[in-house]
């Protein structure tokens, strides 16, 4: 018996389920490129694993295969993403799978990616290797929507986090002091959520209310995602925390075409960048353009912690492909700034625009998830 046996759809499934909780440890890490996992399987054991590195070389393919050497030869490769056919960077992964004399290659999804688009699977078939295709693809495709949507539509995939009350509000009134409305466990969460992308993105209006620090704060964990504002007209002050340290932390401002030139260049003297885009019909930077502008500076995904009208605005534009709503055990009890406007409850509630997907408890607090409907 050879290593390249072909396995039963439940084993190609549970490889396939490993290699794609492999790939998520690079969440976050890999952009440009996607966060691949691959595991070589010979006789039924793991001979070699590679997750695409931190900056996106190498890729998974060729570490599962520097890891196995001569083990992969005659092996079965699960791998949740069509390996690369071109060369950019570095060579086409399907030569190193090739030449490696691999057998059989799973592939839970082909890759979007025009530059590849079926070519590494047909490469593959081409020098006689066996290729299965679709294990695993629910949620390969859920892992991988960042470089999807980068390759098809120009943009980042948006995780959208919003904290609310139990009577539904994301603040008090205008001069009441921060609300803290989860409690530690919820945010430790959403510290892991924030390091699973690479850039976090609020609107000057929160920068403004709350001058976060935007930086993953978790033990032994050293990242420092993108920290982007929406910022039409230049209102960020340069003693706020993100301008202050913005030469320690990337720190982006979208701004519109008439923003001050002053006020920019004082915010470039402290090292913070600035990109430009149009308005949209409201007077306010455009959405759309501001993440074309983030896909293409590399981002593949984007975590929006902008607050409500950001919130209802990407909703609204069905830019939004995951919307994580926490909410308290406490209510605000009084008047104070709606967590989520009527129109985007009523978004998130209409199942041709988005669909409820789970339903978490962090202690005392509760999110709710609900993903695009496509």
């Amino acid at each position: 018996m050879n290593g390249s046996a072909a396995a039963g759809p439940d084993e190609d499934l549970r490889w396939m389920t490993a290699a794609l909780n492999l790939g998520s440890w690079s969440l976050g890490l890999a952009a440009p490129n996607p966060s691949v996992g691959a595991i070589l399987v010979r006789h039924g054991a793991a001979v070699g694993r590679g997750a695409t590195a931190p900056g996106g070389r190498p890729h998974g393919e060729r570490i599962a295969i520097q890891r196995a050497g001569e083990a992969a030869r005659s092996a079965t490769l699960y791998v949740t993403l069509e390996p690369c056919s071109h060369t950019g960077v570095s060579p086409p992964c399907v030569d190193a799978i090739i030449a490696a004399g691999v057998a059989r290659v799973v592939s839970a999804m082909e890759d979007p990616n025009p530059l590849v688009g079926g070519q590494g699977h047909a490469r593959l078939r081409a020098a006689g290797i066996a290729v299965t295709v679709g294990p695993g693809e629910a949620q390969a495709r859920r892992d991988h929507l960042g470089h999807i949507l980068r390759v098809t539509a120009g943009r980042p995939c948006v995780t959208l986090k919003l904290a609310e009350t139990a009577d539904g509000f994301a603040s008090g009134g205008a001069h009441d002091a921060r609300l803290r409305i989860t409690g530690p466990i919820a945010d430790l969460r959403v510290q892991v959520m924030r390091s699973t992308h690479e850039a976090i993105m609020v609107g000057v209006g929160t920068a403004l209310a709350d001058d976060p620090a935007l930086t993953v704060r978790l033990p032994g964990v050293d990242l420092k995602p993108l920290r982007v504002v929406l910022d039409t007209h230049l209102r960020l002050p340069v003693r706020s925390r993100l301008a202050a340290t913005a030469r320690d932390v990337p720190t982006l401002v979208i701004a519109g075409p008439d923003a001050p030139d002053e006020a920019s260049r004082r915010l470039v003297d402290l090292g913070v960048a600035i990109e430009r885009v149009g308005l949209d019909a409201g007077g306010r930077a455009d959405l759309g353009q501001a993440l074309r502008a983030l896909a293409a500076r590399g981002l593949t995904r984007v975590f929006s912690e902008g607050g409500p009208r950001v919130a209802a605005r990407l909703i609204a534009l069905g830019l939004a492909d995951e919307v994580a709503l926490i909410t308290a055990e406490k209510p605000l009890g009084r008047r104070g700034v709606p967590a989520l406007s009527e129109a985007a409850r009523a978004a998130l509630s209409d199942g041709s625009r988005y669909r409820q997907h789970e339903t978490l408890d962090y202690g005392p607090d509760t999110m709710r998830v609900w993903r695009r409907a496509e």
